[in-house]
């Protein structure tokens, strides 16, 4: 009999510590990430739907918190004062004024140049042939946004000056309503807003990115807190948004489909507007900055930036195996 208490003893002792074990294995994770996205944030939100980056980070002990912005200039503030620690893609211009205010912000990851999917935009009817016709005219456009800088681009091939015009600092949503109503002559915004009012508003490209005026490259950043503990999960981030885009280049009627309900918009106009993002995502080199610095000297010029800045200093982070590299060198 004493043995087999002993036994039941011992039975009892390894089936709590099973019991432990499974549901430390299967416990909820106990650490949050905070990642922010906008409308236009195609890769991320192909991951918030299918799920996948959620699957992984778990697998690390954490959790994702979804927070949606209007749009890039909002959501890198949030990521400064520490309400989110990784950031979707935003236009190439946004880095630039958070690091202008000393935001301790890091790049990790920059999507190959899409030239065409930022447009300045006028009503099919409209009698404006050529953006030097945009002289005196009303323009609608997000203040700090890529597209800022593509207008400055845009006129000054011109020999037009950005005082040249009226400026009209709206949302995507706002402009849009603006637009419609006639109440400006001109509609600046990116993708998937450019193929909606092309398909939904009657709008016509007065002119994009091409021909060297405003390469339109996206980055993804991250707190530099968060850069600094946290690789591993920048490193799976990475990973995943590198993979979601080849996926969906390569599969645009799938990407459509997942995309179009999670924008509100109907499959044919997010292919349109995918055909003209690059998707490419890859690292972050210092030597890759030098639109950004252009964009600076461009914007400190117009007094849009607030001081002057040097790109280059800012804080890049870099793939495991390119770190290897370095430290092989």
């Amino acid at each position: 009999m004493r043995y087999l208490n002993r036994f039941l003893t011992l039975t009892a002792a390894l089936g709590a510590a099973l019991a432990a074990l499974t549901a430390s294995s299967t416990a909820e994770p106990s650490k949050t990430v905070r990642i922010g996205l906008q409308k236009s944030s195609s890769l991320v939100t192909v991951l918030r739907t299918n799920g996948e980056l959620e699957k992984r980070f778990a697998e690390l002990g954490y959790k994702v918190d979804w927070k949606e912005f209007t749009s890039g200039l909002p959501l890198l503030e949030a990521l400064n004062i520490g309400a989110i620690e990784l950031s979707a893609d935003v236009a190439d211009t946004v880095p630039l004024f958070a690091q202008a205010a000393g935001a301790k912000l890091t790049y990790i990851a920059q999507e190959a140049p899409s030239p065409t999917a930022q447009a300045i935009l006028v009503a099919s009817d409209s009698p404006l042939k050529s953006v030097a016709e945009l002289k005196g005219k009303k323009i609608a456009f997000t203040k700090a946004a890529g597209v800022h800088y593509l207008l400055i681009a845009a006129l000054a091939k011109e020999g037009l000056k950005f005082s040249d015009i009226e400026p009209a600092y709206l949302t995507p949503a706002d402009g849009r309503a603006a637009f419609e109503k006639r109440a400006v002559d001109a509609w600046v915004v990116w993708d998937p807003f450019v193929a909606a009012a092309q398909k939904q508003a009657d709008a016509r490209v007065l002119a994009d990115g091409s021909n060297g005026i405003a390469s339109y490259q996206r980055y993804y950043l991250a707190s530099s807190k968060f850069a600094e503990t946290d690789s591993k999960l920048i490193q799976v981030y990475f990973d995943l948004l590198q993979e979601t885009g080849k996926w969906v280049k390569a599969n645009p009627a799938e990407a459509a489909k997942i995309l179009g309900p999670a924008w509100g918009l109907e499959t044919d106009i997010v292919e349109k507007a995918n055909e003209r993002r690059s998707y490419q995502v890859r690292p972050v080199k210092p030597e890759d900055l030098t639109e950004q610095q252009r964009i600076a000297d461009v914007f400190f010029a117009e007094a849009v930036l607030p001081k002057e800045i040097k790109a280059t200093e800012a804080e890049i982070w870099s793939p495991s195996e390119q770190r290897s590299e370095a430290t092989q060198k």
